[in-house]
């Protein structure tokens, strides 16, 4: 306040004596001082509550995924989140959600970020603000290696087949502009499109490099069937609210330290996402 006050009063002796150049740079000092009460605005509401509240899928294998056999959450996003909480000096607070919700919950500040490897679409950048990009996967068949009409990729648009892909992921829309013979089947769980091609209600889900992962890991029934030409490489961040571009701007430098400082790529290598991670800053 004192230093505020100094600075009127010698914004009014600037005026008395015509000095516009001083006239000028004073007030741009006085809006960088307000831009960096700006900047900190959502920072110090996390800091006043002691607890940064962060939104995860914890079916997201490698990303934040909630291990069935020992309860514990485990994924480059969960080790990633820790970071950032370290970076402000809250605690740490997982709110669970999916892709078919988390832009309500954003909307409604449930949390105050999404990290969970956020596909980025401009139909979503129409409800939510990105940071920076740190992943980038293109997409991967997955189907049962028993399945008597796929063998590769190239082979799925065709009449006849059932193409799952989950509610609310941008597979969902790359499916629906693509396919022109094979039919669309849409669920809401994640594991729903396993059990849909178990049962062979389905011919085939579609998932992103992390998920096909998973599935090549955990079950022997599974083939994987990889596009002979990239498909279109969706790029992933973090998503927050919209119209917080401070805090939007303090998200994006904590995204170009791990890239810098080795952190993206440490936790890429942990979790087996080196081939898709964003390292350079």
């Amino acid at each position: 306040m004192r230093q505020a006050l100094r600075l009127t009063l010698f914004a009014k002796n600037c005026i008395k004596h015509r000095r516009p150049t001083l006239i000028f740079l004073l007030l741009s000092s006085l809006a960088i001082q307000h831009n960096v009460y700006a900047a900190s605005d959502r920072e110090q509401k996390i800091k006043v509550s002691g607890k940064l509240q962060v939104c995860i899928w914890p079916d997201y294998f490698s990303i934040s995924y909630k291990n069935k056999k020992t309860g514990q959450l485990e994924g480059i996003d969960i080790d990633l989140s820790q970071e950032l909480a370290n970076d402000l000096g809250v605690e740490l607070e997982y709110v669970p959600t999916h892709f078919d919700i988390f832009m309500d919950d954003i909307q409604q500040e449930r949390c105050d970020i999404a990290m969970f490897g956020v596909g980025i679409t401009a139909e979503r950048a129409q409800h939510i603000d990105y940071s920076e990009p740190y992943l980038s996967s293109g997409m991967y068949g997955v189907a049962s290696k028993s399945n008597p009409i796929l063998n590769d990729w190239e082979s799925i648009d065709q009449p006849g087949v059932i193409v799952c892909v989950q509610k609310g992921t941008y597979m969902e829309g790359s499916m629906q502009s693509s396919l022109k013979h094979a039919e669309l089947m849409t669920v809401i769980k994640s594991n729903q499109r396993e059990i849909e091609v178990r049962s062979g209600r389905a011919d085939i889900f579609i998932a992103d490099y992390p998920y096909a992962q998973k599935m090549l890991q955990f079950y022997d029934w599974a083939t994987l069937l990889t596009p002979q030409h990239a498909t279109d490489q969706v790029q992933y961040a973090y998503a927050i609210k919209k119209g917080q571009p401070q805090w939007q701007a303090r998200v994006n430098v904590f995204v170009r330290s791990i890239k810098a400082d080795g952190r993206l790529e440490r936790y890429a290598q942990k979790h087996h996402l080196l081939p898709i991670a964003l390292i350079k800053p």
